[in-house]
């Protein structure tokens, strides 16, 4: 039986730009359409995208509306081959549509998931604040699961292992890049791996934790109204097994602009504050994970030029640790993370 045909997807310039800088991100590129093609047979499922439009994307995959044989709609993603994008499915499993996206079909091989359909143009990013707390908040206490017999469990890494690995990579890299920021803001992030570490090796703390759990990366399921955690689910998840604080900070480093303009740095704690309240969370160790990750953040956008990056990390990590480091832009000047030029 000859192989139907399949309507090209285009890609979307972003992504294609992004992959293109190097030999496997080619290489992935040009097998995306017979990867399309393979899991659209494997799954009799036909593209549901309007002429001239593009699929979604982010950082590191397509997602292409679909309609499966029985005409309901869903979501084929596939994504960039990495260690991230390899344990998703394995989140999504254990959550089964809790709280995240449910999964309806996985290929581990080709890093493709065939998932429910959201609604990608309604997000917490739409929200007011204080409306996404309240979702936000909800979510989390559904995605934190605690480890059970289930072999998912085995495909995760622990929060406190990426802990002692910073312990020994941020120091080295802050020396070996020129020392770009005062050692006592490294020391903060040192403190929080050896102390917040420490305490993420009891198992007694760990949960499942998306750690990549900003505003975008929560969306509307079709058919709801209202800011209810039901009405939403998590995409993206980046998973990991570990203390449920680390959560929150992507949540400091994007929407600053949604700070007041007069004392932001009060605001930002607040706003620390306020989501950990919601979620259950302890608030002290939110604010502490978050110096410690934009910490790390900053070493990397300033190894790779990422200026605008670079400032807002340091202003979020300095800001958090009580001490705002002078000469920095004021937030609502900052960009937003992926808009740095």
């Amino acid at each position: 039986m000859p192989r139907p045909v399949v309507p090209a997807v285009p890609i979307p310039p972003r992504l294609a730009a992004r992959y293109a800088r190097s030999s496997a991100g080619r290489d992935w590129l040009g097998g995306l359409p017979g990867l399309l093609a393979d899991r659209l047979e494997q799954w009799h499922l036909e593209v549901d995208l309007e002429p001239g439009s593009f699929p979604w994307s982010g950082h590191g995959g397509l997602v292409v509306p679909v309609r499966q044989d029985d005409g309901s709609p869903a979501a084929l993603k596939i994504a960039f081959p990495h260690d991230e994008a390899q344990v998703e499915r394995h989140a999504l499993a254990l959550w089964g549509g809790r709280g995240a996206v449910l999964l309806l079909a996985s290929d581990g091989a080709s890093c493709a998931m065939l998932l429910e359909r959201l609604e990608a143009g309604r997000s917490l990013a739409a929200l007011p604040i204080d409306e996404a707390v309240h979702v936000w908040g909800g979510l989390v206490q559904e995605l934190g699961l605690v480890p059970d017999h289930r072999p998912e469990w085995q495909e995760f890494s622990h929060i406190a292992a990426r802990a002692e690995q910073w312990s020994d990579d941020l120091p080295a890299d802050w020396d070996q890049l020129g020392r770009p920021f005062p050692r006592w803001l490294l020391e903060a992030a040192l403190e929080v791996c050896q102390t917040r570490g420490a305490v993420g090796r009891r198992s007694a703390y760990d949960v499942l934790v998306h750690t990549d759990l900003h505003f975008d990366n929560v969306l509307a399921r079709p058919g709801t109204a209202g800011a209810t955690p039901a009405g939403y689910a998590a995409i993206d998840p980046q998973p990991m097994i570990g203390e449920a604080g680390f959560a929150v900070a992507p949540l400091l480093w994007n929407r600053l602009k949604d700070l007041p303009a007069a004392l932001p740095g009060p605001a930002l704690v607040e706003r620390c504050q306020n989501f950990s309240a919601a979620a259950g969370l302890d608030p002290d160790a939110a604010r502490e994970w978050a110096i410690t990750r934009e910490v790390d953040n900053a070493l990397w956008y300033f190894r790779n030029g990422h200026r605008g990056d670079l400032a807002r990390s340091l202003w979020v990590a300095s800001t958090l640790a009580g001490n705002t480091l002078a000469g920095l832009p004021h937030p609502h000047s900052l960009p937003e993370p992926g808009q740095d030029g």
